[in-house]
């Protein structure tokens, strides 16, 4: 299969390249886009031929649900068979942008994008190439990250082009994204919304629009049967080599990666711009940013930055949990081998 790239600057969309890539998804095809968490692989919503591409593709387990996006929340109403009121307080806040809710499905969507639950989850990405694409398919487009599954997720257009080249119809490449981290997955099937999976939007933040906001226990388990939503059930975001999570100190850290080299294992590091500068230059580190904000944006770049060919395992240090530092702990938690216990 040949996979058609269009290059496409998000200040100034071509309609032709947009029209194109939207006709390819109304085709029956599939094509990865930017949206400002990650890159997302598309097929219509409303195919299961086209959403089955999706599953083969990145070699997806079929009960883990996919995210369906729209355009504007008319398309989010089609969907569903009830909307909560605090959703409409969310969506006032926070949509178009990275957060997904997951609410009571009609018959609108295929049955494989809900991985046979009554629910599905929805969202509208603020990245204006996604929502130009969108627009123009006239269509519920289902959407995980675009990336060989258990992989790093895609935050760059090569990324995706180096996992799944060949094997998708098309990829438009617009840039680096911005979050960084999925959305934000909330459960809005009760009377308080709970949270499924961490992202872009914190809790601190739906708890001044929403109230009470609850975290499903499911996020400290990996032995969740039926997920309501990716990233509960299965190991995601896995660099090549082994990772290693350090819960120590910088100097501790330091310590540690220096005997593990005096050892003979080829090291790798990722760190903040901070502890970085403990560590001299013969060290093999990678530097992630210096804000919280900035390490969630560089992390999945980080996890594919170390290959096989140069590194034996990597190391990487703890953050803070505060605000979107939880969400960076989700996913290291679910990348990593193990945590070094000293």
């Amino acid at each position: 299969m040949h996979t058609k790239v269009w290059k496409i600057n998000s200040t100034n969309i071509l309609d032709k390249d947009i029209h194109e890539a939207a006709e390819m998804l109304r085709a029956g095809d599939v094509v990865a886009f930017p949206t400002e968490t990650v890159y997302g692989l598309g097929a219509d919503a409303t195919s299961e031929s086209a959403v089955r591409k999706i599953f083969e593709a990145k070699g997806r387990p079929q009960d883990n649900p996919l995210i369906a996006h729209v355009a504007s929340v008319e398309q989010l109403k089609e969907l569903v068979t009830f909307i909560p009121d605090y959703v409409y307080k969310l969506i006032d806040a926070f949509s178009p942008g990275p957060l997904t809710y997951i609410l009571p499905a009609n018959e609108y969507c295929a049955q494989n994008v809900k991985a046979g639950l009554s629910t599905i989850g929805v969202r509208i990405p603020s990245h204006p190439v996604a929502l130009a694409l969108l627009q123009a398919a006239g269509k519920p487009v289902a959407a995980p990250s675009a990336n060989v599954s258990g992989k790093p997720s895609p935050t760059a257009a090569s990324h995706v082009y180096d996992d799944l080249n060949g094997r998708i119809g098309g990829l438009i490449d617009g840039g680096q994204t911005g979050v960084g981290l999925e959305s934000t997955v909330i459960d809005c099937t009760g009377e308080i919304p709970i949270i499924l999976r961490p992202g872009g939007v914190t809790k601190e933040q739906l708890e001044l629009e929403a109230g009470a906001v609850m975290i499903d226990p499911g996020l400290a388990s990996s032995s969740v049967d039926r997920p309501k939503a990716p990233g509960m059930k299965y190991k995601h975001y896995a660099p090549e080599v082994p990772l290693y999570l350090f819960p120590g100190s910088g100097r501790e850290l330091k310590d540690f990666v220096d005997k593990e080299k005096q050892a003979g294992s080829r090291v790798g590091v990722l760190l903040s711009d901070q502890t970085a500068e403990i560590f001299t230059k013969d060290t093999h580190i990678h530097r992630l940013g210096g804000t919280i904000e900035e390490i969630a944006s560089s992390l999945y770049d980080g996890l594919r930055f170390f290959k096989q060919a140069n590194v034996d395992k990597i190391i990487c240090e703890t953050f803070t949990e505060i605000g979107i530092g939880e969400a960076v702990m989700n996913r290291l938690r679910k990348a990593a081998d193990s945590v070094i216990k000293e």
